[in-house]
């Protein structure tokens, strides 16, 4: 997987998605059914399913995009762990596993209650994550952000995209600890337009999402430091996937959270939502093995564009109901405008090295002045 040279087609990757897709769309009918009796309640419950689907793959395409930039550093060993317990762990552990903690934190109670909550009564069950909305975009929010901020001020960055702000934050980059006080200075700037109470639960969930980005850099350093001493070939393992694994956590964090405005029901939830997240899985799968990211070089440009967009919609999510279609549409729009810049870029690129072949030719047929 890590050589970008595949016959595959473009549908073959998404194969195992096709048949996520119909066998969670037949759960959700059933369970349409199950609840409601009625073709009209099985036709609400799968249409739910397909928007919710749809919902994650718009909110996480950049995160393929960042998955594949990493993994294309990772051995193949480590790509399989990720994209096989990887998947498992976001499909299950974001979707169903987190919801269900945070409602028996919340409501302090224990797992199995957590469950039946969601079962029985999934409107109080929704105003218990509703109510977790606020530290949990305040965490998410500042995490995206330093590894956005982090992509950026790279003082070894040497392709830019948009030119003068990019060499600006790169050179920027030699003064030690910027993007950490940039992101302070925005938690500041946010929490003093929240109520007392609220700021302080911003700027305590903030600092703790600043707090695991700095720690799974850390954290993942030393494995991998440590890897590579015992054994040079499983460089950018354990460290690496850690942070994958955290970084998916905080994307998946506002379409749990976006998800509840269309049910309350965590199962249907689940459904929808682990239908996307497998057609992230074969996108990150397509990018490495295509070498898609080398072959359009301001793609990753636009992905952490949209993630700094994401992570200060999520601010201002605490204050303000964002709908969720803009912040898809924004990232799409994005991703859009940096591959239709790259396609522009590789264009320009082979005419002029048609222009330089054609110049050299008409050199050689010149003919030699005898003196």
């Amino acid at each position: 997987m890590s050589a970008p040279t595949t016959s595959r087609s473009t549908l073959s990757y998404f194969t195992w998605s096709f048949i996520v897709t119909a066998a969670g769309l037949a759960l959700g009918a059933a369970l349409g059914w199950q609840t409601t009796g009625t073709l009209g309640g099985m036709a609400t419950v799968f249409f739910i399913c397909t928007v919710l689907a749809v919902l994650e793959i718009s909110l996480s395409f950049d995160n393929a995009i960042v998955n594949a930039n990493k993994l294309k550093e990772m051995t193949p060993e480590w790509q399989h762990r990720f994209l096989t317990w990887g998947i498992i762990i976001a499909v299950f552990g974001m979707r169903i596993v987190f919801p269900l903690a945070i409602v028996a934190i919340a409501a302090q109670i224990g797992p199995w209650e957590a469950v039946v909550l969601a079962a029985r009564e999934p409107d109080e069950y929704a105003r218990i994550m509703n109510d977790a909305h606020l530290p949990i975009a305040a965490f998410g929010g500042t995490f995206l952000m330093m590894v956005g901020l982090s992509y950026f001020f790279n003082h070894e960055k040497d392709v830019h995209w948009i030119a003068g702000l990019e060499r600006l934050m790169s050179r920027s980059a030699t003064i030690k600890g910027i993007e950490i006080a940039f992101v302070l200075s925005l938690i500041l700037i946010f929490s003093s337009f929240l109520p007392e109470e609220e700021a302080s639960s911003f700027v305590e969930s903030a600092i703790y999402g600043l707090l695991t980005f700095l720690a799974v850099e850390v954290v993942g350093g030393l494995l991998d430091a440590s890897q590579k001493t015992m054994n040079a070939a499983a460089k950018g393992g354990v460290g690496a996937f850690i942070y994958l694994e955290v970084l998916d956590a905080s994307f998946s964090f506002d379409g749990v959270i976006g998800a509840f405005a269309l049910t309350q029901n965590l199962f249907i939830i689940a459904i929808g939502l682990g239908i996307g997240a497998m057609y992230v899985r074969s996108m990150t799968i397509m990018l490495v093995e295509k070498g898609t990211l080398a072959e359009y070089r301001y793609l990753e440009h636009g992905a952490f564009y949209a993630i700094l967009i994401l992570s200060v919609v999520m601010y201002a999510q605490t204050m303000v109901r964002v709908p969720e279609v803009i912040t898809g549409l924004g990232g799409a729009t994005l991703i859009g405008l940096s591959l239709w810049s790259s396609i522009r870029h590789n264009r320009r690129e082979v005419a002029e090295e048609r222009a330089r072949g054609e110049t050299h030719a008409h050199k050689k047929q010149e003919p030699q002045v005898q003196t």
